[in-house]
């Protein structure tokens, strides 16, 4: 699937937000990093990649509605648009957005996970929002503890934020 196109699209509808445009572009980068690392198969892989670049696209609508977001507005927002971006392209099967705009729909919901793709994007989003958000390092351990899964995923966090195991 053609990446460049999605990654394209989402900068534009962030269009003037640099901090959310940046921050997409990190989760993106840690999703495929650990997908890859975690061998997953190319087609998982390209939805995940795809759900992280989306991930956050409930945030403005979300502000526009409520004048507010928080990451339930976000889950509840986010697969409208996030649908409509990715069958404008015409590239996308109806069950590749449907799992995409599920990812979006659950990507601050940490229990009942039902797929690698779903774990990995959690991971990355918290890899990066850990970092953007200052949090302590109990608080980063304690996240780890409780939600990280993957193997990759907690070996790029204890080094990202030099932890022991």
């Amino acid at each position: 699937m053609d990446q460049d196109l999605v990654l394209q699209k989402m900068i534009a509808f962030d269009r003037g937000d640099a901090r959310r445009i940046q921050h997409f572009l990190k989760v993106y980068a840690f999703a495929s990093l650990i997908g890859t690392m975690e061998h997953l198969p190319a087609r998982e892989q390209d939805i995940l990649e795809t759900a992280a670049i989306l991930h956050d696209i409930g945030i403005h609508p979300a502000e526009e509605k409520y004048g507010r977001q928080n990451g339930k507005l976000q889950e509840q927002e986010g697969p409208a648009p996030a649908r409509q971006l990715l069958q404008e392209t015409g590239q996308f099967p109806a069950d590749y957005i449907d799992r995409v705009c599920f990812l979006i729909g659950h990507h601050h919901t940490y229990d009942h996970v039902d797929g690698r793709d779903w774990q990995i994007l959690l991971e990355a989003d918290f890899l990066v929002n850990a970092y953007e958000d200052g949090l302590p390092e109990q608080a980063i351990r304690t996240f780890r503890d409780k939600v990280f899964r993957t193997r990759s995923g907690i070996a790029l966090l204890n080094t990202q934020f030099g932890l022991d195991g």
